[in-house]
């Protein structure tokens, strides 16, 4: 079962915020699953050609999922995930952070606050990302890095990983 569905990117400056939807044709399960399950989003969370490489994860409240992306040349960009909320099969929060392979938060980039949304439609699943702000410019820095063509490719992994 696949789907053509196309990633939505809606950029608020204003707000501070981008909303990101995209629709799988796989239950909320399955979809969840790939979200919270680090081997399976070490199979689709970094943009082709990169990869992603979980360290480790505790997904709960309170816990971390500290991972990196492996480039082509094994070049690796550090990230951390502090999950805040989960209420499972319906949404998460968490707050994401560029980090050193420790997790030690960078200060040079910026965070943002992540509120996923998994909704059962008839034909799979519907997810809601809501990411959050603390300044214009950091917003301006994460789309300017590439966000959305990278985020874009990232759910197309996604797609073919639900597909399969």
């Amino acid at each position: 079962m696949t789907t053509t569905s196309k990633t939505m990117v809606n950029k608020d400056l204003a707000n501070k915020k981008i909303t990101v939807e995209r629709e799988f044709a796989a239950p909320v399960e399955q979809v969840w699953k790939a979200w919270t399950d680090s081997k399976l989003l070490d199979k689709w969370w970094a943009p082709k050609p990169w990869r992603a490489e979980t360290k480790s994860m505790d997904f709960r409240p309170g816990g971390l999922w500290l991972y990196c992306m492996v480039g082509p040349d094994n070049e690796k960009i550090w990230a951390r995930v502090d999950f805040q909320s989960v209420d499972a099969l319906k949404s998460y929060t968490g707050t994401d952070a560029f980090c050193d392979e420790h997790g030690n938060k960078s200060s040079d980039m910026p965070n943002m606050s992540w509120r996923n949304e998994f909704h059962g439609t008839a034909d799979g699943t519907r997810v809601v990302v809501n990411i959050s702000f603390s300044s214009e410019a950091d917003i301006k820095t994460t789309i300017e890095m590439g966000f959305e063509a990278g985020f874009t490719s990232a759910m197309d992994n996604l797609d073919e990983l639900l597909a399969g």
